[in-house]
């Protein structure tokens, strides 16, 4: 019997160290992935870590900056929702809500994109570049007046769907906590008939045994201005590139999590 327990205590050291060497080669060939633009690939490869390690921040982060670069942002949006979950350091939230602040600006959604970066401000109130986005989707919030009215009614929409499953989850609960107290009661009525079976049956001298998409702005002049300052933002963020580039080369072997060239840097 003791021999039995330690090849499972071994067995189960060796599967967790398998796990975590899995975990950090697929990191790093995302990284290399993402370094060469096969964001596609990269997307991939983090998905298939992240499964292994589901409360890591670096995979999912890296897999939410990936899809950003594919220019899906809806999904961006909510692979940035799931990472903030696993996110323990104000440095970390502050990095994400900026990267989702800038895929809510892609979707012209001013509103959630005002709202992304003020959360980034509370988690790094000095961070100049954040300070500039959460300026100009004011004011193209403020330009937008028509789109007020859709982000207006995303938020709403959001907030509905959260209260809904907020209560979906209690239901879930709450009928969870009365499946186990009955179970408790089954069970603790089959140990009290197998108590009295065992009884009888030592009596009698027996021995037995027994698992949305946003309005267009129809100023036309406004649309132009609102296009040329989004244009000139991500110029701006773009000319960082280079460097970015030259940090994820120095960051694939240590297994930290990348960026994209027009996101937040860890």
């Amino acid at each position: 019997m003791k021999h039995f327990w330690y090849i499972t205590l071994l067995q189960i050291v060796l599967l967790n160290a398998v796990q975590a060497q899995s975990y950090k080669s697929q990191l790093a060939d995302g990284n290399q992935s993402f370094g060469v633009k096969n964001y596609t690939k990269a997307e991939q490869t983090y998905r298939k870590a992240s499964a292994k390690e589901k409360q890591n921040t670096a995979a999912n982060y890296n897999k939410a900056n990936s899809i950003y670069r594919i220019q899906s942002m809806n999904e961006a949006v909510s692979s940035y929702q799931t990472a903030l979950k696993s996110a323990k350091t104000k440095e970390e939230k502050h990095q994400i809500f900026h990267n989702m602040g800038n895929a809510f600006m892609k979707l012209k959604d001013y509103g959630n994109a005002i709202e992304a970066y003020k959360n980034a401000l509370r988690n790094n109130p000095n961070d100049e570049q954040t300070r500039y986005n959460y300026a100009l989707a004011k004011k193209m919030q403020k330009e937008n007046p028509d789109q007020n009215k859709d982000d207006k009614q995303n938020q709403d929409q959001n907030k509905d769907k959260n209260k809904d499953q907020n209560k979906d989850q209690q239901k879930k609960d709450d009928q969870k906590d009365k499946n186990d107290q009955d179970k408790d009661q089954k069970d603790d009525k089959g140990d009290q008939d197998k108590k009295d079976q065992k009884d009888q049956q030592n009596k009698d001298g027996q021995d037995d045994k027994e698992k949305q998409q946003p309005k267009p702005n129809p100023q036309q002049q406004k649309q132009e201005q609102s296009r040329q300052q989004m244009e000139n933002m991500l110029k701006a963020i773009d000319n960082h590139e280079q460097g970015v580039r030259e940090r994820i080369q120095g960051r694939e072997q240590k297994g930290q999590p990348v960026t994209s060239p027009t996101q937040k840097d860890w």
